[in-house]
């Protein structure tokens, strides 16, 4: 058994509005016969165990799959993770929040189910959530990826009876190059703008993305330094043992002079256009993201290079996570969820079925994206 590892307009569900619609009512009955996970106007519910998964609404009980802020949201009465995402969940959503951890592996009985989170390979401390009820297993997978990241924790294929899978990326268009061939484009730009006498500039999201390009970079080519949104990541990662590089620091007006004309920047992409950002021309702009891999994302952007990085599996992952797992029920989630179930039903003669979210996938932009 073996697992390799929207263009910019995405279409976000107002899940109130559909539960009129008859369409979703008949997906609902569809998702219900299958009773262990359902899906209500709060999330992914287990009855069985009386805990939603990523809720979006307030709930008593809360299982996250991860802290982007999408999936991890306050203001719930207790949450449940995996211990290797407790440090970045506080610092997300309060560190004083109600959150006990377990062990990737660990085992806990919950109500009527059996409950233990399993690496996902989207960010540090990332987890799978499998819930067992009578020799029944279900298996959803939150955001996850399959390639190699050193930042953090592997994806492992859990066998299952049924599976939720995300779809952010799942069209055969998105299709992820080696990540080693991607870090030594970045490091060639980096050495050609400082050829020019340029400062370089990488927007990527500043919890899992920026952490995985700093271990993946040359830090020897020059000064790095990154925006405050990801440097309150930085010692939860080091903590964990990730190979973030040393000498790291938070960009400022006062250490402009350190990178200008040599430095690499990893910011958010909000700071583009900004006030903030000028202080370092001249520069070059890049983008690390999976929506880099079509046409005309770089151009809208205006951005002067693009680099395909992403933290959501692809296309093929997809495919193989499937088969990996064993799965015979299939329930798509997020992006792309009508053509994967399409092509789940037809090609590989599987019960498949689309899973309502208020989920959007990775976004373009923003702090709480993968």
């Amino acid at each position: 058994m073996r697992v390799a590892a929207k263009p910019s307009i995405q279409l976000v569900w107002n899940f109130d509005f559909l539960l009129d619609c008859p369409y979703l009512s008949a997906m609902l009955k569809q998702i219900s016969r299958h009773p262990l996970i359902q899906a209500t106007p709060c999330g992914l519910y287990c009855a069985k165990g009386d805990f939603y998964i990523d809720p979006w609404r307030r709930v008593d009980r809360a299982l996250i799959t991860h802290a982007h802020s999408d999936h991890a949201r306050s203001g719930m009465k207790s949450y449940l993770t995996s211990e290797a995402g407790t440090g970045i969940l506080r610092e997300r959503i309060g560190q004083d929040a109600p959150i006990s951890s377990m062990a990737y592996g660990a085992q806990r009985r919950i109500g009527e189910v059996t409950v233990s989170f399993h690496p996902a390979g989207h960010l540090l401390g990332s987890s799978q959530i499998r819930i067992e009820h009578k020799g029944e297993v279900w298996v959803v997978t939150g955001d996850y990826k399959i390639a190699p990241d050193a930042s953090c924790e592997a994806f492992e294929p859990v066998p299952c009876h049924h599976l939720i899978t995300e779809a952010t990326f799942g069209l055969p268009v998105y299709h992820w190059p080696e990540p080693q061939v991607v870090f030594n484009q970045i490091n060639r730009w980096w050495r050609d703008n400082q050829a020019a006498g340029r400062c370089s500039v990488l927007f990527a999201y500043s919890l899992g993305k920026a952490q995985r390009i700093l271990c993946g970079i040359d830090p020897s080519i020059g000064p790095i330094g990154v925006h405050g949104a990801v440097d309150k990541m930085l010692p939860h990662y080091r903590a964990a043992g990730r190979p973030i590089p040393d000498g790291i620091f938070k960009t400022s007006a006062e250490g402009k002079d350190r990178l200008k004309g040599r430095g690499l920047i990893v910011a958010p992409g909000s700071v583009q256009n900004t006030p903030w950002l000028r202080k370092f021309a001249p520069y070059s702009l890049a983008f690390a993201s999976g929506w880099m891999a079509i046409r005309g994302s770089r151009r809208r952007r205006a951005l002067d290079r693009g680099f395909v990085v992403s933290d959501h599996v692809d296309w093929k992952g997809i495919l193989e996570t499937v088969e990996a797992t064993g799965a015979a029920t299939v329930g798509v989630t997020h992006g792309y969820a009508a053509p994967l179930v399409r092509w789940l039903q037809q090609e590989r003669g599987l019960q498949a079925y689309e899973v309502p979210t208020r989920f959007g996938g990775e976004p373009e932009e923003g702090d709480s994206g993968g």
